[in-house]
């Protein structure tokens, strides 16, 4: 076996073994992308069972409220139409945030109503409601981590080359949209 020979056995191997390892990086790139798209999904689900959960329990809320403030039927009807909207559209950062604003001010009632901030039915509804939102927020802060952790990897190169050819995507986070939400409340005694 001649000089060339081997010159040239050695260039295939070297060509074989970049050949494999191009290979093995984009295969594992491209399942990491996979399982960081899933993870967000995951996340996206577990906020949308506390959303449902929610969703569920205001009309209880409402009911109650209902029975000691009659002539409120304006707010009433606002977290009624807030929560419908909710639930005919996929979950969304400005349907979420009105129906948030809208349970704001059906808990801002009770302040006119004495007997229905000491009706025990309203109190249990209330701190289900606290725990779900409380539950919610939870969940949001984890979606918006692996939406972070899937958008890095879409970003940074050289994975950004594997996400552009398989068309992967940067995912939105969920942030709250209204500026007021943002705002430091006011607290008079």
């Amino acid at each position: 076996m001649g000089t060339w020979a081997i010159i040239l056995i050695v260039f295939a191997i070297i060509i074989v073994l970049l050949a494999v390892g191009v290979a093995t990086w984009v295969i594992t790139s491209y399942n990491s992308l996979v399982k960081l798209r899933n993870n967000y999904k995951e996340a996206f689900s577990g906020m949308d069972v506390c959303m449902k959960k929610r969703y569920d329990l205001i009309p209880n809320l409402v009911e109650t409220v209902k029975g000691y403030a009659k002539h409120e039927s304006e707010t009433l009807e606002g977290v009624m139409k807030a929560r419908s909207a909710c639930l005919s559209a996929a979950p969304n950062v400005e349907n979420e945030n009105q129906l948030t604003q809208a349970l704001s001010k059906l808990m801002a009632l009770t302040e006119n109503y004495p007997t229905l901030k000491a009706n025990e039915g309203f109190n249990n509804l209330q701190q289900q409601l606290s725990s779900i939102e409380n539950e919610l927020s939870n969940a949001r802060k984890s979606y918006n981590g692996c939406v972070e952790i899937f958008n890095n990897k879409v970003e940074s190169f050289p994975s950004n080359l594997i996400a552009k050819k398989f068309n992967f995507e940067k995912t939105e986070m969920f942030k709250i949209e209204d500026e007021k939400e943002r705002a430091v409340p006011q607290v008079k005694f």
